[in-house]
């Protein structure tokens, strides 16, 4: 049985929530840079409009996002209703804070953040809700410390709602963010949820609730991690190793993630949506790491596995 019906959610209060999310998070992170994220308000014809927030050439952040978007369309497209595609089509409504930050220093990991929630008005029926998101971290230098705090962050934002929701979104997450024409895992995961409210295991204020957890959870997750790595010395052999592997990178946004195929295929702003691509990138060959090196060793540190298994 679905969510249905129209006293059943709260658009307004989601809104607000996830203005107050990017505004939290920018003015955060700002100060941990040194620089100010700039501000780019915009419309679109179609109904609705967002918010980018953006750092490039920070101390820090080599680039960085964090948009915040409410958008309104006349046909909700097939890429955002995957597991219902009885919805694709139906009017809809969907908002969302998305966050990508591009750290300079190879040895702080890239790191990805979004919080959504969509509405579906099928013609003939009542409304049909869900919230989606998660966040997941790309480090290109092994460091199980580093892995083990952000999941063990990513948990605690999951268990005031129940045992069962880190499992399932943890595993979600290593599913969903493998890059499956390389084979190979896009970083070391965290959690991913989509569809949270589709059906009837869980209401509006519980999955509202789990959601705004998620976001509020972020800066505990990644900032310890950029605090420990932000010194570390690097040169041009890291520095080159880093655009390589952000050349993955931009290979699961372009061919492979949802929220960036529905963003395009619904005509949304290409300048806000592609916000998540490094402002570097390279791509060689059939390059292969020197065996022994710490940039081979990345290859095995990106296979699955239960990080909190380990010692604390």
């Amino acid at each position: 049985m679905q969510n249905t019906g129209t006293k059943s959610f709260d658009s307004a209060a989601v809104k607000a929530s996830l203005l107050s999310l990017q505004e939290a998070l920018c003015a955060e992170l700002g100060a941990l840079d040194g620089k100010p994220f700039l501000t780019d308000r915009w419309q679109r014809p179609e109904g609705g409009g967002g918010i980018t927030r953006l750092i490039e050439e920070g101390d820090l952040f080599e680039r960085g996002g964090c948009n915040f978007s409410h958008v309104e369309g006349a046909s909700l497209p097939a890429s955002a209703s995957a597991h219902r595609p009885e919805l694709a089509g139906a009017p809809y409504e969907a908002m969302g804070v998305s966050l990508v930050l591009h750290p300079r220093n190879p040895h702080v990991p890239t790191v990805h953040m979004n919080v959504r929630f969509f509405v579906a008005r099928p013609h003939g029926s009542e409304p049909v809700w869900w919230f989606g998101g998660g966040m997941d971290l790309t480090p290109y230098y092994a460091d199980a410390e580093d892995a083990r705090h952000f999941h063990r962050v990513c948990r605690d934002a999951l268990s005031p709602f129940g045992d069962e929701f880190h499992p399932r979104f943890k595993l979600w997450c290593d599913r969903y963010f493998f890059i499956k024409h390389r084979n190979e895992a896009r970083g070391v995961g965290g959690i991913f949820f989509d569809d949270l409210g589709a059906t009837a295991e869980i209401g509006f204020e519980k999955a509202f609730a789990l959601t705004r957890s998620v976001g509020e959870h972020f800066l505990p997750a990644y900032r310890p991690i950029v605090e420990r790595r932000r010194a570390t010395p690097y040169g041009e052999r890291e520095r080159d190793f880093q655009a390589w592997r952000r050349g993955r990178y931009v290979e699961f946004n372009l061919v492979c993630d949802r929220g960036t195929l529905f963003g395009l295929h619904s005509g949304g702003r290409v300048e806000s949506i592609l916000m998540s691509l490094p402002p570097l990138a390279k791509w060689r060959y059939d390059w292969q790491a020197e065996p022994g090196s710490p940039e081979a060793a990345l290859d095995e540190f990106l296979i699955a596995r239960d990080w909190l298994a380990g010692p604390a």
